[in-house]
């Protein structure tokens, strides 16, 4: 197939409604405006509905009303509005609703600036609404990958019945690349496949086939029941939906641990370093949820592992993972900017060097 030179909001866009994605509810904010720009002009050539909504909370109710029904939805945001969302994603997990969501990071806290980031890494992982639900939660460091992972997104979404969120700094959408684009692919909602979905219901009709969509259980036994069932099903995408990329690792004296773009710098700093008879490695987590702890301390114990950087855009979110995954193992070390300060590939080498004189 033909590579097309695209913006990554275009991108991700047209990968969305490649895969089946006939809806979209959202509200404009700076770096992903032109997803749903994108959406508002697309969507109705292929059937489908856009609707700007009169926020992020209604956006996010929306997404539970389409997603009830069995469509597939998506929804996206940046950061403060995805924080405006967290009280309809728990609503959507608590109902076991399957959608995508998109959040373009950008610098915080609060309204921050427009420019990348990724601090809303504990939000994704750790946070966001109420309760003990999580969100299969993948880190693309392309527009390329990012549009692969959407091809089986929505399907691990129907597979799981859970919400699947992308978060993508803002780089990854303001920027363009060359990418193959996937074929279109024809969905149907079916009552087969879909049997939990409010298909249409009328007196006479077999009760069995009325669908109930909801997340609240007033007695505790109930509740204490739908929760065994969430933490089930979250056991399952943690023991089969793990992924990760490894990068030059066999014989690294030095890791790197790095997701998203900042992987991609982490890459030219190893390749530069490697130059200087530096061996530095890098593992970068593709799903941030499920984390691959057991794969990372693996790697980890390796005899030829002396030490491990974390490097993030952000303050260390992502560390407290790494250290989890270490248990101790090997000294890790950390270096990273908030504030959208893009850690650069000078810096990275001047930190693995310094830990190889040290070491």
């Amino acid at each position: 197939m033909a590579l097309t030179l695209m913006k990554g909001s275009e991108a991700v866009a047209e990968a969305a409604i490649r895969a089946g994605c006939r809806y979209f509810f959202g509200y404009p904010i700076t770096p992903q405006t032109e997803i749903p720009e994108y959406m508002s002009a697309r969507l109705p050539e292929v059937g489908g509905c856009f609707l700007q909504a009169e926020s992020e909370v209604a956006a996010i109710n929306m997404v539970y009303g389409a997603a009830g029904a069995g469509a597939r939805v998506l929804t996206s945001s940046s950061s403060p509005g995805v924080s405006l969302k967290q009280e309809g994603i728990s609503y959507c997990a608590g109902a076991m609703l399957p959608c995508v969501i998109f959040n373009v990071m950008r610098g915080g806290p609060g309204l921050g600036n427009i420019q990348a980031s990724q601090g809303d890494y504990n939000q994704a992982t750790k946070g966001g609404g109420n309760g003990d639900y999580h969100l299969l939660t993948y880190a693309p460091s392309s527009i390329q990958e990012a549009i692969d992972i959407l091809q089986f997104a929505y399907d691990k979404a129907e597979l799981y019945r859970i919400p699947v969120l992308f978060i993508m700094d803002g780089i990854i959408c303001q920027m363009m690349e060359p990418v193959t684009m996937p074929e279109m692919r024809e969905y149907k909602i079916s009552r087969d496949t879909k049997p939990w979905a409010c298909h249409g219901w009328k007196p006479g009709d077999d009760p069995e086939m009325r669908g109930v969509i909801n997340s609240i259980y007033i007695d505790t036994e109930s509740l204490s029941v739908h929760n065994d069932v969430l933490q089930k099903i979250y056991r399952e995408v943690e023991k089969n939906e793990v992924m990760y990329e490894t990068y030059k690792i066999e014989d690294a004296d030095y890791l790197i641990t790095a997701f998203g773009t900042v992987a991609r710098v982490a890459k030219s700093a190893i390749d530069e370093l490697r130059q200087e008879g530096i061996k530095v490695g890098l593992f970068r987590p593709v799903t941030v949820w499920p984390f691959p702890y057991k794969e990372l301390h693996d790697i980890i114990a390796r005899d030829n592992i002396k030490e491990v950087l974390d490097v993030e855009l952000n303050e260390g979110q992502m560390l407290l993972d790494v250290k989890v995954a270490n248990d101790g193992l090997k000294k890790i070390d950390f270096f990273g900017h908030c504030g959208s300060e893009f850690p650069t590939t000078d810096e990275v080498k001047a930190k693995i060097r310094e830990m190889a004189k040290e070491g």
